[in-house]
């Protein structure tokens, strides 16, 4: 047992040193029964609170890709160039991964209601204010803000969520909140486009969340519960110092390995999120009698992205609590060959785009649902891998890691990549570059993305030998706690 998986006293080192494994286990074994397994078993408020915690975490991932949907008229508006726009995203991730880990700290430690009361406060206003903005820098600079408040959410939900149930309901509930992740992005895009396209102005798409982001810090305050860390599992385990908290999870290979395939998944949703809709648009529009337009192209994007979360998310949760009783190690395997399925479809489709109508649009579909296998099943691992009262801090220090190597720089490096292709591609380099250029340059940039999730699929495979010993140091670590309790 590692000693530094529990809070750190003479009689807890005692015990674990002396190997009194047959009472701790006894007492794992007795817990373990008195869980429900069955949803009959929830609560009418613990339907709400997980309801609530749904509503806010789609409208979070609407108003993350709404700007995406709309992306064509900001850099007309703005008049600035792919690298530009892939900037306005990194801007607002960067500020999402720095201030995570401060939330994360803040969660094991304080209120999380008034953390996330805060943090869904703070976007509302950011977001609506920013929409009247009409200088580039101070634009970004808002949506920088936005991703501040955005952190404290989701650094905190998840483990409200995992302080409440345990188990096969916990999956299952987990599922449900991460199911708003796709589902809320496609949302994302609908909003802008058809906002935008109704009112005759982008920046119409942007004030649409705000005014349920005010519902939604309603909710928090009066109508979610609360619950105490570590309530389901009926842990007694204090919260030890930060640096202890970071070194642990740092030793723990799970945590570790999950967290750097699920970066690979940040980066290629981060790309496709921001640069799918133009580059569809860009291969539809340049082929033959075919009308199209660019909000016609992020409303079917936005569509099929719910569509693949509607399906992805659901499906992989409920492979992997089928699957994970026969064979604890179910889950990582499960991650790791959806983003390995995912490779290839997404690869046709950026192949076809130029050719075909609908053969890019089914071959996207297929790339995003095997993609969104692992959103419900990585946050269960994540959390089960890690004792009650640090994992507001691995929520954060995942979001921290996955951000910054993520999606934090993937938009901006797929655009850059663009830019510099459009240089050695164009025949006459002082000219603006052609629309097959464009096409060419922002289809090789993408690609990129197609190598990384094959590398994520790896280190889900891996994470697979280490993930049912991981679990049962946390679990008997828990045992053990409340034994001596």
């Amino acid at each position: 047992m590692d000693q530094s998986s529990i809070t750190p006293n003479t009689s807890n080192q005692q015990l674990v040193i002396n190997g009194d494994n047959d009472s701790a286990t006894a007492l794992l074994h007795e817990k373990q029964a008195r869980r429900r397994d069955n949803l009959s078993d929830v609560s009418f408020i613990e339907y709400m609170t997980v309801g609530v915690l749904c509503f806010v975490n789609l409208i979070n991932y609407m108003d993350r890709f709404t700007l995406a949907g709309v992306l064509g008229d900001v850099k007309k508006e703005f008049a600035i160039r792919d690298d530009e726009a892939g900037f306005l995203q990194t801007v607002f991730v960067i500020a999402y991964m720095v201030f995570a880990p401060i939330f994360g700290y803040m969660g094991d430690r304080f209120s999380r209601r008034t953390i996330m009361a805060f943090g869904v406060a703070l976007w509302c206003i950011t977001t609506f204010i920013g929409s009247f903005i009409t200088n580039f820098y101070l634009f970004a600079f808002f949506r920088g803000l936005v991703g501040i408040g955005e952190a404290s959410y989701s650094t905190i939900a998840p483990t409200i969520i995992s302080d409440l149930f345990v188990g096969n309901v916990r999956s299952k509930m987990l599922a449900f909140f991460y199911f708003a992740i796709p589902v809320g992005s496609g949302f994302g895009y609908i909003v802008g486009s058809v906002a935008g396209a109704a009112a005759g102005n982008w920046r119409w798409g942007l004030r649409v969340t705000p005014f349920l982001g005010v519902v939604a810090v309603g909710l928090i305050v009066w109508v979610m519960q609360n619950p105490e860390r570590g309530q389901a599992e009926e842990s007694r385990m204090k919260p030890t110092s930060y640096v202890d908290d970071l070194k642990a999870l740092m030793r723990n290979p799970s945590f570790m390995l999950s967290t750097l395939a699920f970066t690979c998944v940040a980066f290629v949703t981060g790309a496709l999120a921001w640069w799918g809709p133009q580059f569809i648009f860009l291969g539809l529009s340049m082929q033959p009698n075919v009308d199209i337009t660019i909000e016609r192209v992020s409303l079917v994007f936005g569509a099929l992205t719910m569509a693949s979360g509607l399906v992805g998310v659901p499906l992989g949760a409920w492979l992997g609590a089928w699957l994970v009783r026969r064979w604890g190690r179910a889950h990582a395997v499960i991650c790791g060959t959806g983003l390995l399925l995912s490779a290839p479809a997404l690869a046709g489709a950026l192949l076809l785009t130029e050719s075909y109508f609908y053969s890019p649009f089914a071959l996207m579909f297929i790339g995003e649902l095997a993609l969104n296998l692992n959103w419900a099943i990585v946050a269960d691992m994540s959390l089960y891998v890690v004792i009650p009262p640090r994992r507001s801090t691995a929520e954060a220090f995942q979001i921290l890691i996955s951000h910054m190597f993520g999606d934090a720089g993937s938009p901006y490096l797929v655009g850059v990549i663009s830019e510099s292709l459009k240089k050695s591609l164009s025949p006459l380099p002082f000219e603006a570059p052609s629309q097959i250029v464009q096409f060419k340059a922002l289809q090789y940039a993408l690609f990129v993305t197609c190598f990384v999730e094959v590398i994520g699929g790896i280190f889900f495979l891996i994470t697979a030998i280490y993930i049912v010993r991981d679990k049962q140091k946390v679990d008997r670590a828990i045992a053990v706690a409340s034994k001596i309790v």
